[in-house]
């Protein structure tokens, strides 16, 4: 059933511009925690969350779009550009509980699964937009 619908490519770069601002909410927020020396809260969790969840529904519609014979060119980058910012978090889960308290660590995880981020939309635009 999955194979018979069409993903416009434009769902993918309206997720990423979503991808970038959720990621961005979360390292403002892990940032603004940590300035005033408090811990992440619940509701900071889930700013942290939230991004993770647009970077998986933005995985999908590339694995999806990958699927429909688009960008096949570029598969290897849109995997890793794709799933790249998930692994700080992954990375962020895996740690010690007293090492994801401390009061820089999630402004490390967060800044750089932004800048992953932008990184990754930078080179999936510039792909585009060259036509490879």
């Amino acid at each position: 059933m999955i194979d018979s619908l069409w993903l416009p490519p434009a769902a993918h770069v309206v997720s990423g511009v979503a991808v970038l601002a959720l990621t961005l909410l979360a390292l403002v927020v892990s940032t603004v925690l940590a300035w005033r020396r408090r811990p992440l809260p619940a509701w900071g969790q889930a700013a942290l969350v939230l991004a993770q969840v647009g970077l998986i529904v933005q995985a999908l519609l590339g694995i999806k779009l990958l699927d429909q014979g688009l960008g096949p060119k570029q598969l290897y980058i849109h995997y890793l550009g794709g799933l790249g910012p998930l692994l700080f978090f992954l990375i962020f889960y895996w740690l010690p509980e007293d090492v994801r308290r401390a009061r820089l660590t999630p402004v490390t995880v967060t800044a750089s699964a932004f800048l992953f981020a932008v990184m990754a939309f930078g080179i999936g635009a510039s792909f585009v937009a060259g036509g490879v």
